[in-house]
C-alpha cells in the first residue's frame, strides 16, 4: 500500500550496488560544494543557509578555477552497509517475507530521456492508495476485523447456538437482530471512511501535469506518469514522482525548493539543472538528443543522491555526476520558475514512500480496559452456569443443560455495551467539531476520543506547531548601544543621513570609509552593521507581475510592488527585509554579483567574489565582495556566538549580550567584516584555488584556507531575529503542565534554534536549568555523557539525533529512564522515523498514554504512532493533519481539546459503560434468583420482546443520556486543569468502581426478584409484572442518581421511557395480565419493591458527598 504522507527516515548510507564501478570514475567530477552541504553522512543544511552560494558554488573570479579543480577531485565510492531503519514494520505497500512485493531487492537503473519503453527491470505505477481494503475484501475484513475481537465473537456464537433445537430459548430474533444492528453500524461506518479515503486519494493521483513528447506536451494524470517521462512542473506545484532536474526557466539557472512535507524545514532549498541540458536551446531539444540517467537503487535516504548524466551522441560523449542538488523528491513544491524533469522512481519507490511508516490500527486504551471486564463477567457466566448444574448434581444430560444455562446468563455480558459506547464516541465527536471556543477542529477517528482524556506526554514538533513560522527582526545590538523595535526610526535616520551627506561630499570624499578613523560617528557604525547584513546572506530578490507592471518591467525598475525574496532560510528574509525598511534595499542579485539601493534611490554594486555557504559544523557563513564604486574588497562573516567569539577581535560584551537575548527566546547572529588588500584577496585566492585542487582531504585544506581570513575580524553588531510563538502558546503549555502532562518537544530544527524556542514558549521555566547533551560518537563517550547527566536534578534536556541514536543503540533502557524523569525534553536535529521511534519507546517503556502533535508531511509517522495523533493545519500544508486521530488550527486549541473535551469523553465513557454493566448484571441477577427458586430450571424468566424492550425502547434513551453529563463546567475545568491528573490513574473505570457496581446490581436484583416472588398472590404472570415493572422503575432512577448536571435532554428521555414503558403495557398481555396492573395491590407492591432497591443508595450517596465530597465538588458550589 503507498501513502502519500511523506515521514523521513534515518539518515542511512548507500550500501554497495553493482554499478559503483562503472560511476565511480563520474564520481570524481562531483563538486566540492557537495561535500559542505551535506556533512556528517548527510545531515541537511542548517537553517541558515543555503545549500550552495548564489546559483550554487564558486563565482565570479575564483569560479572557474574552482570549477576546474572540482574536475580533479577524487572521492572513492566504498561499499558501506546501509543503516538499519528505525521501525521494524514493513515498508507501506511491501511484504515483510516477499521484498517490495514479490520484486526481489531494488536495483540500479538506467533511465532514457523522453523514453519510458526503453526500461530495463519492471517498476511500479505512481499510484497513492490510502484505503484499508478493496472492493472483494471490504466485507470480509470488516467482519474479520469485528469477530477477531472475543466481546462479538461471543455473540457470534451465542446467535447461532439458537439453531439447534436443544439449545433454542426463545425467538431467533432475540439474538440476531441486536447482533445485525450492531455490525451494520460498524459497517457502515467503515464504508464512509473508506469512501472519503478514496476520493482523497483519486484528488492526489488526477493531478494534472504536462509531458513532453515527440508530438509536443500532453497533459497526464499523477497516476499515469512512468520512470522515463519528461515532466513539467509548474511554480507552486507539487512534484509527482522523483525526478532529476534538467532544464528551469529561471535566469539565473537554478530553482528553489520548498521541502517542508518532505523533512520539516521551512528553509528552501537551492536546486540545480544538469549542465548539459540547461545549455539546450528549448526543453523540446531534450527529446532529440540520445542521453541518460544511471541512478542508485531506491533508497530510504532524502538528504543523499548519486548517480550520473551521460550523453551519447556529443563527441566526445558528456558525462556529468549528479548529486542531491540535481534532484526534486515527490511531495516537494516548485517555490521558483518552470522546471523540466526525468522521472526516476515512482510509486512504492518513491523517497518520500519508502521513509513512511505502516500506520497501526489504534485501539483505545479504555475499549482494552472494558474488554478485560467483560472477559471478567464471561468467567463469572461461566461459574454461575456451573453452579447450577452443580446443584442439580450433574443429572442427565448436564453438558446440555451448561450450555442452556450459558444462554440463559447471557445477559451478564451486554451486547448493548459496544452499540452504546461506538454511539456516545460519536456524539463526542459531534461536540467537540459544534465547539465555538476551538473552530475548525476535525474528528478524524472517531473510536478514541477517550485516550484525550488519559494523556501523560504531548511530543510536539517545533515549527510551524509551537511558532507561526514568521520571522521578525527585534533587535541590533552595536555593544555601546541596542536598537529594538520602538528605535527603528532612529536607525532609519542613522541611514538616511549617511547618504545624504555622501550625496552633498565632492567624489573624491564619496564613501563611510573615508570618515575619520579615531572616533567613528554612531552613524557610519549603524550604516556599516545595516551594510553587512545587507550584503551577507543567499537570498535572491524576484520580480512577478502585479497586473499593473509586467515582471520584465518590474525587474528593470526594481518595482518594490513586484518584489519578493527568496532564501534558504526565513531567518535571511527577514534580516534584508529589516534592512530595506531602514533605507538598504537589496534589489539584484545573480550569481556574480549583488545590488543595493540607497535611500536617494542610488544603486550600489557589488561584485561577488566567493562565497562560503553555511553549514551545521561551521555555523556561519561569508561573503568576499568588491565595491564597484571604490574597489574596496570586504570580507562579510555571520554566525553563531559560540564560534564567532573566537574570530572577532577581543572585548567585553559579545557573551554578555548574546546570553541576554537569548534568554529572551531571540536568535542571535554576530556580524562582523575585514577589509583585504587587493594583494592579500590574491594570495588568498591562489590557495584557496590550490586547495580546491587537492586529491586527498579536500574539505579539510579548504577549511583552513578559510580560517586563514578568519582572524581579528571586526565585530559591527549581533542581530536579534525571533520566530514569533503562536498565539496562547505559553499558557497552553503552562495548562498542560499543570494537567500532569510532560511536553517534549521533537524537531529538525538546529540545537540553538530549538533551545531558544524552548525558553521562548516557557516549555523549560526561568527556574530550571537546561542540560545539552554533547554530540556523542560512541559507547564509550555516551556512557561518560549518561554519568554526567545522570548528576542534575530536575532539569530539561536537550539532545541532538545524532547523539540520541548512539545512546539508543547501546543504552536504551537507561537513556529513558533518565529522560522520564525530566520535566521536559527537546531533542533536535531529529529524523521523522526517530520521532516515531522516541514515541514507541516511550509507550513501551512507561505504559503511559503518548500524544503527537504536528503540522507537516515529516510529523506523520509520529502522529501515527502515538496513541492519539493531533495535526496541526498550518503552512505546511495538511498532511499531518490529514493523517491525524484530530485535527486542529491552532496549538492553543489543544488545551481545551484535551482538558476539557478528553476529560469529559473519558469520565462519561466509564459512567456508560458500568452503567450497563450494571442494566445487564440487574436482570441476570434477577434471572439466577429465579431458577435457584424454581429447582435450578433452565427457564427464561422474561421472554420475547421483554428482554429486547428492556435494554432499548424501556432504558436506553436515559442510559444514553449519560454522555451529556458532566461534573464541572468547562470553564472551570480549564482554570483547574489539575482536576485532569485524576484521570491519568485511570480512577472513573477501574477494579474498584467495577466490583462497586457489581455489588449494587446483585443487591438490587435480588431485592427486586425475591420482593415480587413474596408479594404476588396466585399467578405466576403477576411476578412478571411486579419484578419487570420495578425492575424499569429502578433503572430510571438509577440514571436519575448518577447524574450530576442534569441536561433538559436527560429529562425528556426519562420521561420519554416511562411513557413508552406504560403505553406499551396495552401490547404485552401475553407477557403481563394486563387487568392486574391497573389494581392497587400492583401500585403498592411495585412502590415498596422500588423504593428498598433504590433508597439505601440514595442515602448512601448523600453521606458520602456530605463526609467525602469528590475534589471536584469544592469548586461547583
Amino acid at each position: 500500500m503507498v501513502r502519500p504522507c511523506p515521514s523521513v527516515g534515518p539518515r542511512g548510507r548507500l550500501r554497495a550496488w553493482p554499478g559503483a564501478r562503472e560511476l565511480a570514475p563520474s564520481l570524481r567530477a562531483r563538486p566540492a560544494r557537495c561535500r559542505r552541504l551535506l556533512p556528517r553522512g548527510g545531515a541537511a543544511p542548517a537553517g541558515g543557509g543555503a545549500e550552495a552560494g548564489p546559483g550554487g558554488g564558486p563565482s565570479g573570479a575564483g569560479g572557474a578555477a574552482a570549477k576546474a579543480g572540482d574536475m580533479t577531485d577524487n572521492i572513492p565510492l566504498q561499499p558501506v552497509r546501509q543503516k538499519k531503519r528505525m521501525d521494524s514494520r514493513p515498508r507501506a505497500g511491501c511484504c515483510e517475507w516477499l521484498r517490495c512485493c514479490g520484486r526481489g531487492e531494488p536495483r540500479p537503473r538506467t533511465v532514457w530521456l523522453g523514453h519510458p519503453e526503453k526500461r530495463d527491470q519492471r517498476y511500479p505505477r505512481n499510484v497513492i492508495n490510502n484505503q484499508k481494503y478493496n472492493l472483494f475484501t471490504f466485507l470480509p475484513g470488516v467482519l474479520f476485523n469485528q469477530f477477531k475481537y472475543f466481546f462479538n465473537l461471543y455473540f457470534l456464537l451465542l446467535a447461532c447456538s439458537q439453531f439447534v433445537p436443544e439449545m433454542r430459548l426463545g425467538a431467533l430474533y432475540t439474538y440476531w437482530v441486536p447482533l445485525g444492528f450492531v455490525l451494520a453500524v460498524t459497517i457502515i461506518r467503515e464504508a464512509v471512511e473508506e469512501i472519503r479515503c478514496y476520493v482523497r486519494d483519486k484528488e492526489v493521483n488526477s493531478q494534472v501535469y504536462s509531458r513532453l513528447t515527440a508530438r509536443g506536451t500532453v497533459k497526464v494524470k499523477s497516476a499515469n506518469i512512468q520512470v522515463g517521462d519528461l515532466i513539467i512542473v509548474e511554480k507552486n506545484q507539487r512534484v509527482p514522482a522523483d525526478m532529476i532536474f534538467l532544464r528551469t526557466s529561471e535566469k539565473n539557472g537554478s530553482c528553489f525548493l520548498r521541502t517542508d512535507q518532505l523533512d520539516g524545514e521551512t528553509d528552501w532549498k537551492l536546486r540545480l539543472p544538469v549542465a548539459c541540458t540547461q545549455r539546450l536551446p528549448t526543453a523540446a531539444d531534450l527529446l532529440q538528443i540520445r542521453s541518460y540517467v544511471y541512478a542508485e537503487e531506491p533508497n530510504i535516504d532524502i538528504h543523499n543522491f548519486v548517480g550520473t548524466f551521460t550523453r551519447e551522441d556529443s563527441d566526445p560523449p558528456i558525462s556529468e555526476s549528479l548529486s542531491i542538488e540535481n534532484a526534486l523528491w515527490a511531495g516537494t513544491v516548485i517555490a521558483s520558475g518552470t522546471v523540466v524533469g526525468v522521472v526516476l522512481y515512482t510509486g512504492r519507490e518513491l523517497r518520500s514512500v519508502m521513509n513512511t511508516s505502516n500506520p497501526r490500527s489504534k485501539i483505545g486504551l479504555f475499549d482494552l480496559e472494558v474488554n478485560c471486564l467483560t472477559k471478567i463477567l464471561f468467567g463469572a457466566l461461566v461459574v454461575v452456569s456451573l453452579v447450577m448444574v452443580a446443584l442439580q448434581h450433574f443429572a442427565g444430560r448436564w453438558y446440555l443443560q451448561i450450555i442452556r444455562f450459558l444462554l440463559l446468563f447471557s445477559n451478564i455480558i451486554p451486547i448493548s455495551l459496544r452499540v452504546n459506547l461506538d454511539m456516545g464516541k460519536i456524539v463526542y465527536s459531534w461536540v467537540i467539531r459544534r465547539d465555538s471556543k476551538i473552530p475548525g477542529t476535525v474528528v478524524r477517528s472517531s473510536t478514541i476520543p477517550e485516550q484525550l482524556g488519559r494523556i501523560s506526554y504531548l511530543l510536539t514538533d517545533k515549527t510551524g506547531t509551537l511558532t507561526q513560522n514568521e520571522m521578525v527582526f527585534k533587535r541590533l545590538h552595536l555593544g555601546t548601544v541596542a536598537y529594538g523595535l520602538d528605535s527603528m526610526d532612529e536607525v532609519q535616520s542613522h541611514i538616511f543621513s549617511i547618504y545624504t551627506q555622501q550625496s552633498q561630499d565632492p567624489p573624491a570624499q564619496k564613501g563611510p570609509t573615508l570618515t575619520t578613523k579615531v572616533r567613528r560617528t554612531m552613524s557610519s557604525r549603524v550604516h556599516e552593521a545595516v551594510k553587512a547584513i545587507a550584503l551577507c546572506h543567499n537570498v535572491t530578490p524576484v520580480y512577478e507581475s502585479n497586473g499593473v507592471t509586467d515582471q520584465a518591467e518590474a525587474e528593470k525598475h526594481y518595482e518594490d510592488s513586484c518584489r519578493v525574496y527568496q532564501a534558504s532560510s526565513p531567518d535571511e528574509v527577514a534580516l534584508v527585509q529589516w534592512t530595506e525598511s531602514v533605507g538598504l534595499t537589496l534589489v539584484g542579485r545573480d550569481q556574480s554579483s549583488v545590488q543595493l539601493r540607497t535611500p536617494g534611490d542610488q544603486i550600489l554594486n557589488f561584485t561577488i567574489l566567493q562565497i562560503f555557504p553555511f553549514t551545521y559544523e561551521s555555523k556561519r557563513m561569508g561573503i568576499i565582495v568588491r565595491d564597484e564604486s571604490t574597489g574596496e574588497i570586504t570580507f562579510y562573516m555571520k554566525g553563531a556566538d559560540v564560534v564567532m567569539a573566537g574570530i572577532v577581535q577581543y572585548n567585553d560584551w559579545l557573551e554578555e549580550e548574546c546570553g541576554n537575548m537569548a534568554r529572551e527566546g531571540l536568535r542571535v547572529l554576530v556580524v562582523a567584516k575585514k577589509s583585504l588588500a587587493e594583494e592579500q584577496y590574491q594570495d588568498f585566492e591562489a590557495r584557496y584555488v590550490q586547495a580546491k585542487l587537492s586529491v586527498h582531504d579536500r574539505s579539510l585544506k579548504v577549511a583552513t584556507v578559510i580560517e586563514s581570513l578568519e582572524m581579528e575580524m571586526e565585530l559591527l553588531c549581533l542581530t536579534g531575529v525571533e520566530d514569533q510563538l503562536q498565539a496562547d502558546v505559553r499558557p497552553t503549555l503552562e495548562t498542560l503542565r499543570n494537567a500532569g502532562i510532560k511536553v517534549w518537544m521533537l524537531t529538525g530544527d538546529k540545537l540553538e534554534t530549538a533551545t531558544c524556542t524552548a525558553k521562548n514558549a516557557h516549555l523549560v521555566t526561568r527556574n530550571q536549568d537546561i542540560h545539552v547533551f554533547r554530540l556523542v560518537t560512541n559507547r564509550g563517550e555516551a556512557h561518560l555523557e549518561l554519568n554526567a547527566f545522570r548528576r542534575k536534578h530536575d532539569c530539561a534536556l536537550v539532545i541532538s539525533g545524532d547523539s540520541l541514536e548512539v545512546c539508543l543503540k547501546y543504552y536504551e533502557y537507561e537513556f529513558m529512564e533518565l529522560a522520564c524523569q525530566c520535566p521536559a525534553v527537546v531533542c533536535c536535529r531529529c529524523a521523522p522515523t526517530q520521532k516515531a521511534q522516541i514515541v514507541r519507546l516511550l509507550q513501551e517503556r512507561t505504559g503511559k498514554l503518548t500524544c503527537a502533535v504536528g503540522d507537516g508531511g515529516n510529523d506523520v509517522s509520529m502522529i501515527q504512532e502515538s496513541d492519539c495523533g493531533v495535526g496541526v493545519e498550518g503552512k505546511e500544508g495538511k498532511q499531518a493533519s490529514l493523517a491525524a486521530d484530530f485535527s486542529v488550527t491552532q496549538f492553543k486549541h489543544l488545551g481545551r481539546l484535551l482538558v476539557v473535551h478528553g476529560r469529559n469523553s473519558y469520565k462519561r465513557s466509564a459512567a456508560l459503560s458500568q452503567f450497563v454493566i450494571h442494566r445487564s448484571l440487574c436482570i441476570s441477577t434477577m434471572q439466577a434468583v429465579f431458577s435457584s427458586v424454581f429447582y435450578f430450571a433452565s427457564v427464561p424468566l422474561y421472554q420475547g420482546f421483554l428482554i429486547i424492550g428492556y435494554s432499548t425502547i424501556y432504558t436506553m434513551f436515559p442510559v444514553f443520556s449519560l454522555v451529556l453529563d458532566k461534573d464541572v463546567k468547562s470553564e472551570v475545568a480549564m482554570l483547574y486543569p489539575e482536576l485532569y491528573k485524576d484521570l491519568l490513574k485511570g480512577r472513573p473505570l477501574s477494579y474498584k468502581t467495577f466490583l462497586i457496581w457489581v455489588l449494587i446490581s446483585i443487591y438490587q436484583g435480588s431485592t427486586i426478584m425475591y420482593g415480587a416472588l413474596l408479594l404476588f398472590e396466585s399467578e405466576f404472570v403477576h411476578i412478571v409484572a411486579i419484578s419487570f415493572t420495578s425492575l424499569i422503575l429502578t433503572e430510571l432512577l438509577m440514571v436519575a442518581l448518577t447524574i450530576q448536571t442534569w441536561h433538559w435532554l436527560m429529562t425528556v428521555a426519562e420521561l420519554l421511557s416511562l411513557a413508552c414503558y406504560i403505553a406499551s403495557l396495552v401490547f404485552l398481555h401475553e407477557f403481563i395480565d394486563v387487568y392486574f396492573i391497573a389494581t392497587l395491590s400492583f401500585l403498592w407492591k411495585v412502590s415498596v419493591i422500588t423504593l428498598v432497591s433504590c433508597l439505601p443508595l440514595y442515602v448512601l450517596k448523600y453521606l458520602r458527598r456530605r463526609f467525602s465530597p469528590p475534589s471536584y465538588s469544592k469548586l461547583t458550589s
